[in-house]
């Protein structure tokens, strides 16, 4: 075989499995543990492409045999091969990737900063399916195609291209948000600044996800002559299509406004404790349209975001989480205030639910009848308070029941035996008398 041809075939595949090799040496020499996963993932690879190069030769060889020699079939062999091999090194590449994120998020694992755990993992994934489309991207232009396979195979380069770094920005975003989230836990009892995090995280990251689809979108119909222009509409005529959209489209616009303004101005924030429409819920889901209030008994009230602009609510957990709670008692008037003082401040001191910051008994108001009374108590959170408020209620009315029993609300009726109107009243015969 002459010199051209050993150095037209044998030298570009040779060179390739001398860098891989020489690769893997340098991977041994830092990576040790490493060595006998990554021998085993590239080493298939590695015998396709010398499986390619040796089927390539002998074909080129029995061709060079052939009186006189067949060009078109020296041709399409020489193409299967650059196709073989540009096939065979984007699998290399591939499981190269693989070993690298492996690697990645082994590392993450056992480093102890918390940045890692989410940085490393991603750089992984990029890895993974960075490399094989950069052997696509540099090796297409040896197969020496024709101008419209070319083109092709350029559009679709493009597309993966485009849907790669679309990935990687998706996953950059979601791994920035778990970063931002992750010091911020909601499963605790001061929650008042990890709530406030998590609704700007939740709607910045859906604001982003939109943002990168639709320009990814735009991305892709730029590629193709036929819709470039509509593609680049998207981007050129966004002020145009705002105005052509608010018009049409006034009060959807107005609530993503909205939507920005609570996630921004956080009248409500995820975990509070609100009351909408006279329901006792928690803020369960913020989006940029509606809002999700986990009910008491666990159903779902969904709320238009302009609602909560629109509309008086309560929100008991705005500044903090801690809530008094009141409980009213209707009594006589021969009640003793001071003992039924001391017992609350006994069933407070021994309940679990209280705080210890507010403990107050007083008489708020005097009817004909009852005399009412109301005992205040705070409490950690308001699901806390609801119990307090139930055990309050509960343990001083068994202690009016057992302690004052005359102190329970009566009914007093007086008979005048003198009125003209009325029968004397007969005296009640013991029981059993006729």
């Amino acid at each position: 075989m002459s010199a051209p041809l050993l150095a037209d075939l044998g030298i570009p595949a040779i060179a390739w499995v001398i860098v891989m090799l020489a690769a893997i040496a340098s991977a041994h020499l830092l990576l040790r543990r490493w060595l006998t996963r990554g021998l085993g993932e590239l080493l298939p690879a590695l015998a396709l492409l010398v499986w390619i190069h040796g089927l390539s030769l002998a074909a080129r060889v029995l061709l060079n045999q052939v009186t006189p020699p067949n060009d078109a079939a020296l041709v399409a062999v020489d193409w299967a091969y650059r196709l073989s091999v540009l096939g065979a090194m984007c699998w290399l590449l591939l499981r190269l990737g693989r070993i690298v994120e492996a690697f990645l998020v082994s590392l993450s694992t056992r480093a102890d900063t918390s940045w890692d755990d989410v940085i490393l993992p991603l750089a992984g994934k990029a890895a993974r399916w960075a490399l094989p489309l950069l052997a696509l991207i540099l090796g297409a232009p040896a197969l020496s195609l024709s101008p419209a396979l070319a083109e092709v195979v350029g559009n679709a380069t493009s597309l993966m291209l485009i849907a790669v770094v679309a990935f990687i920005l998706f996953q950059l975003v979601d791994a920035a948000a778990v970063f931002v989230l992750r010091p911020h836990r909601l499963d605790v009892g001061d929650n008042l600044q990890a709530r406030a995090i998590h609704t700007q995280v939740v709607v910045l990251k859906k604001v982003a996800m939109t943002a990168i689809g639709i320009f990814t979108l735009a991305s892709m119909l730029m590629v193709f002559d036929s819709v470039r222009q509509f593609g680049a509409s998207i981007l050129a005529s966004a002020g145009i299509a705002g105005i052509v959209v608010g018009v049409a489209a006034q009060r959807s616009i107005a609530t993503l406004l909205a939507g920005f303004q609570i996630a921004l101005t956080q009248p409500i924030r995820i975990d509070d404790v609100v009351i909408v429409e006279n329901e006792w819920g928690r803020i369960e889901e913020v989006t940029l349209t509606y809002v999700v209030v986990r009910i008491w008994d666990l159903r779902r009230l969904v709320v238009p975001i302009t609602y909560f602009i629109e509309q008086p609510f309560q929100n008991w957990t705005r500044s903090s989480a801690n809530i008094i709670g009141s409980v009213f008692l209707y009594v006589d008037y021969s009640v003793p205030i001071d003992p039924l003082r001391a017992e609350l401040t006994r069933i407070l001191q021994q309940s679990r639910d209280w705080d210890g910051k507010v403990n107050a008994l007083q008489v708020t108001d005097a009817k004909e009848r009852t005399v009412e009374v109301r005992a205040l108590a705070s409490a950690a959170d308001a699901s806390l308070a609801w119990d307090l408020r139930c055990e309050i209620r509960e343990r001083l009315i068994t202690f009016v029941q057992q302690q004052y029993p005359g102190a329970l609300p009566r009914l007093r009726v007086s008979f005048d035996a003198g009125s003209p109107d009325r029968a004397p009243a007969e005296p009640i015969s013991p029981a059993g008398e006729a």
